[in-house]
């Protein structure tokens, strides 16, 4: 392309500061130094945790800053070094990713890298490239990247370690979402928690995460799978997508998990907390089985106080664990998965609520604000 070795000048959303919309602005995009890739996003997503940075509660936020972590795009020019992606691949940025050297890359047991070296507050890690610089400048500043995409922007660089390449046929604005959503809850239910088949399941949140849970469960074979969420218009795509049961808790009586612990007699097998919040992760963790019941935590509150867990609880055959990326390697899995996509293995079309101009990112952060969004796709 023209553009190799240039800067290249395009549209990218700002958060200049907290608790304020982002800025459409005008900004330069250097070329990928060492092992960097400059790609082109063709279609990006809003998530939860791009909301986290710049909420007023939020510990740890850097400013200015180009948000985004679920995205696709296309390979614009490569840096000195780059193999494993040349230009005018597809690809998906990896906001985890997998330099396949390091002691959690070659572990089987994670889909951590130790290129992450920030495990208190992965969302402030990869905020600069490895030369501790940026590739962002607007209006004469550098502009900090986040999670190592910041795919808010046309354009974006990133290092070799932080994308994928996918099929040249992928349909980028729909595996778009598994560069975050769908491969978090998904990923969930079948590497982290490993439902099995006949099993009941009770799944918190019924946002992309959450849905992919569904998706999880339903492929996973459990005979129950127990919807919850305080907004009664989901649960059709919920049922339409593998969910037996749907529970709204302002609509009942009592506690949602003495609720559910009555409807299973005594207990899911597996619960997925997908929203955040002790009161949340409380009710998941109460509505699994002593004896073998597992609750995985995949949900992030900004300013939340924690859980607070008893011994006893654990000793009587509960287990909590979490998940980032739903336990996949990004490298290894995210390929296999477009391809399943594509293979009609699974739905992504179901996750996608709304598809709007880049543009208007501000009002796609309203709807996922109001609750009224699944997954918004940004198309530039």
């Amino acid at each position: 392309m023209g553009t190799k070795g240039k800067v290249i000048k395009c549209k990218a959303a700002i958060a200049w500061e907290a608790n304020k919309p982002l800025s459409i602005e005008e900004v330069e995009v250097a070329p990928p130094k060492a092992h960097e890739v400059r790609i082109q996003i063709i279609a990006t997503a809003l998530c939860h945790t791009d909301a986290h940075i710049i909420h007023p509660q939020y510990e740890g936020a850097f400013f200015p800053v180009i948000l985004g972590h679920e995205a696709a795009g296309i390979v614009e020019s490569v840096g000195p070094g780059v193999t494993n992606v040349k230009p005018g691949d597809k690809v998906i940025p990896l906001y985890l990713p997998q330099c396949g050297k390091c002691k959690f890359c070659l572990s089987p047991r994670t889909n951590f890298c130790g290129k992450l070296k920030n495990f208190r507050n992965p969302i402030g890690d990869q905020k600069l490239m490895e030369d501790e610089t940026s590739r962002f400048t607007c209006k004469g500043k550098p502009i900090y990247h986040f999670m190592g995409t910041s795919t808010f922007s046309q354009y974006t660089v990133v290092s070799d370690v932080n994308l994928v390449k996918i099929d040249d046929d992928a349909n980028l604005e729909r595996v778009c979402l598994l560069g975050c959503a769908f491969s978090t809850g998904y990923g969930a239910v079948v590497n982290n928690a490993k439902v099995t088949p006949g099993s009941t399941c009770a799944i918190f949140g019924l946002g992309g995460i959450g849905l992919s849970a569904v998706i999880g469960c339903k492929a996973a074979g459990a005979s129950r799978i127990i919807v919850i969420d305080i907004k009664n218009e989901k649960f059709t795509k919920a049922k339409a997508l593998g969910a037996t049961d749907c529970l709204n808790p302002r609509e009942l009586d009592k506690p949602i998990q003495e609720v559910i612990i009555e409807m299973t007699n005594g207990g899911v097998d597996f619960a997925f907390e997908c929203v955040g919040g002790a009161d949340i992760m409380r009710a998941a963790l109460d509505s699994v089985t002593a004896g073998w019941g597992l609750c995985t935590i995949i949900g992030v509150n900004v300013g939340d106080g924690g859980l607070r867990v008893s011994a006893v609880e654990l000793i009587m055959g509960r287990t909590l664990n979490g998940t980032t990326f739903g336990g996949w390697k990004g490298t290894d899995s995210v390929p296999k998965l477009a391809a399943d996509y594509k293979n009609k293995k699974f739905n992504l079309d179901a996750l996608v609520s709304h598809t709007l101009p880049f543009d208007k990112i501000n009002e796609a952060f309203d709807l996922m604000y109001q609750g009224k969004s699944i997954r918004t796709v940004l198309l530039f």
